[in-house]
């Protein structure tokens, strides 16, 4: 046989050699970090259960999930070991490092709408438009506005278009 003949089986055999060394020190990562757990420490489980660890034995640990609640764990079940910080942030809600006020997007969108002071000086209208539909019913009878009963309204009634429900009259 030749080299060019078996190339193409050797870069398989290197490239599984590749995969299961990767999946081994992934494993053994893993493994480290359920070794480095404590009493104390904020854990996340595979399930997405976040809790602090309370007793640590060999292939369990026990955990407190809330007020009253422990739960027992299998080691394998424990998906992640989280920092101090990062477990009062998802827990608890506590922001510890804010770098500066400016980065925070505010969660309305007043302050894209501001106007500044010379145009507020302007005598800008600030009445709210209403962009709804009115009915004829709705409008206000000012006195160009014939009352309802005059034969002028019911002309202004005729005019408008009728809606249908689809159906076709003309035939």
């Amino acid at each position: 046989m030749s080299l060019l003949t078996l190339l193409p089986f050797i870069v398989l055999i290197g490239a599984m050699f590749l995969m299961t060394r990767s999946a081994k020190k992934k494993q053994q990562q893993a493994v480290d970090m359920r070794n480095q757990m404590q009493p104390g420490s904020g854990v996340r489980t595979i399930g997405g259960v976040y809790a602090t660890v309370k007793e640590v034995h060999e292939d369990t640990v026990l955990v407190d999930a809330g007020p009253g609640v422990e739960l027992l764990f299998a080691k394998n079940a424990i998906g992640a070991v989280l920092t101090d910080d990062e477990y009062n942030r998802i827990v608890h809600g506590v922001e510890h490092d804010l770098k500066s006020d400016a980065d925070i997007v505010p969660d309305d969108a007043s302050s894209l709408t501001e106007t500044d002071d010379s145009a507020a000086d302007s005598g800008a209208d600030d009445k709210a438009v209403d962009l709804g539909k009115k009915d004829a019913a709705d409008e206000p009878a000012g006195d160009d506005a014939p009352a309802d009963d005059t034969p002028a309204a019911e002309a202004k009634t005729d005019a408008e278009p009728k809606k249908t429900d689809g159906g076709s009259e003309a035939k």
